[in-house]
């Protein structure tokens, strides 16, 4: 196991739950965009970023604090909740572990679960990866994560946009989560859903998170073996106040027995 520092009790961030939670106050029925509109929007209220995170190798389309809607008007935004526009420390960590150990998916079909940026598809299709799903309910996560394959040369992985927790599993190698579990009623239903992939196809299932409340005190934290902790970046956890480090755990459900 790669100890990169201590482990800490981590709180949730400061500035980008702010953030969301603000999109989430003025939330209201959106109309359907154009993907050419969506694009053009990306791209004009991101910034690229890369080498301030865990995986440098790795472009990314995100939110910061030189973007507009940093500091803009809530209501002006177009569209749901951006949590596309964030790379979330558990994402960056998940991320970073696979690129670190390229075998654990090279030649795997993956899937992404709650994919955002899409970054950890990306790193599951740059550490060759057989074929990659990513899965994000938010139609503009799927167009933000082809945007961000274009950025680093790749050809985008097929991007699913509706709820597959609780649907019949598909035959996956990997299953790789990065910030689910921030809300125990997601979390539980996902316990409930990858133990059936397990237990139907023998998938694995990688869980990238920074230490928040919800994952450390539900039942699944018992059932899982750490594999990495790394240390955020200085950038990152200016971002993320409370936040020093974020991990990668193995889903173990035998551990039970």
């Amino acid at each position: 196991m790669t100890m990169l520092c201590p482990v800490t009790p981590l709180k949730y961030t400061r500035y980008v739950q702010t953030l969301v939670r603000a999109f989430k106050q003025t939330s209201r029925q959106r109309c359907a965009q154009s993907e050419e509109f969506i694009r053009r929007f990306i791209s004009d209220n991101t910034e690229i970023v890369g080498e301030r995170t865990l995986t440098p190798e790795i472009k990314l389309r995100l939110f910061t604090p030189n973007c507009t809607f940093w500091r803009e008007r809530p209501e002006f935004w177009p569209f749901d909740d951006p949590y596309w526009a964030i790379y979330w420390p558990g994402g960056q960590a998940l991320s970073r572990y696979l690129l670190n150990n390229p075998g654990v998916c090279g030649g795997k079909t993956v899937l992404d679960l709650g994919s955002g940026c899409g970054a950890s598809a990306i790193a599951a299709k740059l550490c060759g990866a057989a074929h990659v799903v990513a899965n994000d309910i938010d139609p503009v996560a799927a167009v933000a994560t082809h945007m961000n394959c274009e950025l680093n040369d790749l050809e985008p992985p097929v991007c699913l946009i509706n709820n597959v927790i609780g649907l019949k599993p598909e035959a996956f190698d990997l299953i790789l989560l990065g910030d689910m579990f921030y809300d125990e009623a997601l979390a539980t239903s996902l316990h409930s859903w990858l133990d059936r992939c397990i237990e139907v196809h023998g998938t694995k299932v990688l869980i990238g998170d920074p230490g928040r409340a919800q994952f450390e005190e539900h039942g699944i934290r018992q059932l899982l073996r750490q594999l990495a902790q790394f240390e955020l970046p200085e950038s990152v956890r200016e971002e993320n106040y409370g936040l020093t480090c974020s991990g990668v755990w193995s889903y173990r459900p035998e551990l039970c027995n």
